[in-house]
């Protein structure tokens, strides 16, 4: 993993902000700390993880990066894990249990050594959670990091897995409602983007033109841009109904860009139902990218106009974060963290159907002067409250807490 220094950030947030973490890691100098997840690859939680790591470590911890390894049928039941916490009926059986507690006790085997000898363990989402009873031994305290709306969940799929999570020392969510009653301090850490990272750095117009040649979209008209996993929970087909709805009432041109992710098997699947329904109309562009495919995003946020990111559930939506990030108005589901992100008439619009999202659309498409007041007021929010500086500030402060026996104060980070 590429080494990376906090001072690089030092002109975004100020030097008070990269002297605060410098104190507060003070504190827990040396600690070391594991972070255990089911990708390297696609999704939030490997994105954040890939500068975590790296400036947990420049301010004198002993970070590392595991993940659990699986074949499909293990990915086919974490998925079902994922789908039943934010509330879908879905199948779990005893058949499916077993392989998942299979599939991790053989990485269990390889991984504890090493978590059972850290200090701070930060088990993140489902898949990696029965990792829990299978290190008897640990000496560090464990946390799980739900990334996941679980405000909701479809019962037997919370039951099984409270059963599993309950044993942690702390659990942390994105956001208060997201929570599920646990018998543990329960902590409140937003995520949050790097603004330096391929995705999110300034880019030259040059590249940005390129890259909307590259995919033959015109620089003409303007751009309306999804950018996520082929996942049915992002809704990209109901995107492509409210693009129909305009009915070139405006002139606008509709990009749906994303890819997959390695513990995502569905992502095919919804890919193909997203390609079958923009057929037929050729100001719709279906990019299926790499997970490494960072400045080409960049580059496709940057040539919008307005950003979507139309989801029916939402853990956080980094993707909405990126692109108020970049100047951006967003209309966004009324779901998840985009709620938190999102506020009607500020920083973009709330939408709760195709039309709704249309309507938003026509408006800021009619009125660029409202469309730049909106997406400035959108990055200077982002500065305030989704950097990397006050995520891992936050982090700091949780195992500072417990370093000094005061979990049971701190309710909320």
């Amino acid at each position: 993993m590429t080494a990376k220094s906090l001072a690089i950030y030092e002109e975004i947030v100020g030097r008070v902000a990269i002297s605060q973490l410098k104190q507060i890691a003070d504190d827990i100098e040396g600690a070391r700390v594991v972070h255990v997840n089911s990708t390297k690859a696609g999704g939030g939680v490997a994105e954040i993880l890939h500068w975590l790591i790296p400036l947990m470590n420049d301010l004198g911890l002993k970070a590392s990066w595991e993940i659990v390894e699986g074949h499909d049928e293990y990915f086919n039941v974490t998925k079902s894990f994922h789908n039943g916490l934010q509330g879908n009926h879905v199948v779990l059986t005893p058949s499916m249990i077993e392989v998942y507690e299979q599939t991790v006790g053989k990485n269990a085997d390889r991984l504890r050594p090493v978590l059972e000898e850290a200090d701070f363990v930060f088990v993140h989402d489902p898949q990696p959670a029965y990792l829990l009873k299978l290190c008897p031994n640990r000496k560090g305290k464990w946390i799980w990091r739900c990334h996941i709306d679980v405000s909701h969940p479809y019962r037997k799929v919370w039951s099984y897995l409270k059963g599993l999570v309950s044993g942690f020392d702390a659990s942390i969510f994105s956001m208060p409602h997201f929570a599920q009653s646990l018998p543990h301090a329960q902590f409140i850490i937003a995520p949050s983007i790097d603004p330096l990272s391929e995705k999110n750095c300034d880019i030259p117009q040059k590249e940005i033109s390129a890259t909307l040649k590259k995919f033959g979209i015109s620089p003409e008209l303007p751009v309306l841009t999804q950018v996520s996993r082929f996942d049915r929970f992002k809704d990209p087909v109901g995107v492509i109904e409210a693009f129909s709805l305009l009915n070139h009432a405006v002139e606008a041109q509709l990009v749906l860009a994303g890819g997959g992710a390695t513990d995502d098997p569905e992502g095919e699947a919804v890919y193909r139902e997203v390609v079958d329904a923009a057929q037929g109309n050729d100001r719709i562009f279906v990019l299926q990218l790499p997970s490494d495919a960072h400045r080409t995003i960049n580059a496709l946020q940057r040539a919008s106009s307005i950003v979507i990111q139309k989801s029916l559930q939402e853990g956080f939506g980094l993707t909405v974060t990126e692109a108020m990030w970049k100047g951006k108005p967003v209309i966004g589901g009324n779901v998840g963290g985009i709620r938190l992100q999102v506020h009607n008439h500020h920083t973009g619009y709330l939408v709760d159907s195709p039309e709704g999202a249309a309507l938003r659309m026509r408006e800021l498409l009619r009125q660029p002067e409202k469309m730049l007041r909106i997406g400035q007021t959108a990055k200077q929010f982002v500065r305030e409250n989704f950097l990397l500086t006050r995520h891992l500030r936050e982090y700091l402060t949780l195992m500072a807490g417990f370093r000094h026996g005061l979990e049971n104060d701190l309710i909320r980070v």
